[in-house]
């Protein structure tokens, strides 16, 4: 094959074939033409081939860069650094792909439409969800899960709360997707909900002062005093999130929308049970369950609390040289037994 020699004119007006104007911030089109160890080379129509590097090009770490730029196929391209000694430019197909996304994802907030999310890493706070290749934050109090661990991978339906592409904020619920199910059955629900009516539910929340019950279509309350018969210091003692339990409806208020509940109510009342157990001047062994500035509580009999007045309780620690606390088990006498107004006062036997 002869060598053909340009003469500097000829050379020239070759080079002028392939005349261009690209920059960094210009969108261009191009051929993947092959890949390398890092990246993939496609041709824009330059002097020479530019090239993507492969955190440029693949948005998912277990998806390969022959798999996101399929070779001898047209995709668009960002230029994010002009050209280097070799003359080759430095393009990104992602964050064109994520701009793409952003546009969507704003349509589909304006819709209010539900996303699918992967889980990609549980943090601080919640969990980062990948949407259509943009990086979304679902905050714990928006998933309806019953924990964050062990969810990597997971797919998620999501509703968008907040996004701010320019600061590249996108913020997601979990919640919000049920949350939107359920308002289109909550009227049929109170309209057939009954006060007494025991009704299966799940532990979706769990609070000082009680636990939020999911009883299809409504979180309803039940409260800390309606846990148990038996003193509970905490909901989270005979209770966690995730659990199925029967309770029974004790309050509806169609105003506001709230349903109380009670799980006492479904076990036997110890009070009518200790009824015919104890008398006026009876002997009886009690656990203390609480100590407060006007005395103790103790457990005479399951869930069945007597009152043990300040100044027995001082009497009886001085006289025996000990500290009460709770958990002791105690001998007391009954002074005044009252089952219908559930009072009984103690005091301690005398030796």
């Amino acid at each position: 094959m002869t060598e053909k020699n340009y003469s500097d004119a000829e050379f020239e007006a070759l080079l002028a074939n392939y005349d261009y104007s690209f920059q960094k911030g210009d969108l261009v089109k191009g051929i993947v033409c092959s890949y390398d160890s890092s990246g993939a080379i496609v041709d824009i129509g330059a002097k020479t081939s530019a090239y993507v590097p492969e955190k440029e090009a693949v948005m998912d770490k277990n998806t390969s860069i022959e798999d996101t730029l399929k070779k001898n196929q047209q995709y668009e391209f960002l230029i994010i650094k002009e050209e280097d000694e070799d003359g080759r430019f430095m393009l990104s197909y992602k964050k064109v792909a994520q701009a793409y996304s952003w546009r969507e994802l704003e349509q589909l907030k304006a819709e209010d439409a539900t996303v699918e999310g992967v889980v990609v890493s549980s943090v601080r706070g919640g969990v980062l969800v990948d949407v259509k290749g943009v990086r979304g934050f679902v905050p714990s109090s928006h998933l309806k899960l019953k924990s964050n661990e062990n969810i990597i991978g997971e797919k998620l339906e999501l509703k968008i709360l907040t996004m701010d592409v320019s600061q590249g904020n996108f913020i997601l619920s979990n919640r919000k997707v049920y949350a939107d199910d359920k308002d289109v059955n909550k009227k049929d629900l109170f309209d057939t909900l009954e006060v007494g009516q025991v009704v299966k539910g799940e532990v979706v929340r769990i609070t000082d002062f009680g636990a939020f019950i999911d009883i299809g279509g409504v979180d309803a309350l039940l409260p800390l005093s309606q846990l148990s018969w038996r003193w509970v210091d905490h909901p989270s003692d005979i209770l966690k999130v995730g659990d199925i339990i029967n309770v029974e409806v004790i309050v509806i208020d169609q105003d506001k929308q709230r349903v109380s509940l009670s799980l006492k109510n479904l076990e036997k009342d110890p009070w009518l049970e200790a009824k015919d157990k104890f008398k006026d001047g009876d002997i009886v062994n009690g656990t203390i369950t609480r100590l407060k500035h006007f005395g103790a509580f103790v457990e005479v009999y399951p869930g069945v609390e007597a009152l043990l007045q300040e100044k027995d309780l001082i009497e009886y620690q001085n006289k025996k040289e000990v500290i009460l606390k709770v958990g002791d088990v105690v001998q007391t006498k009954i002074l005044k037994f009252n089952p219908d107004d559930r009072r009984i006062s103690l005091s301690f036997q005398s030796e």
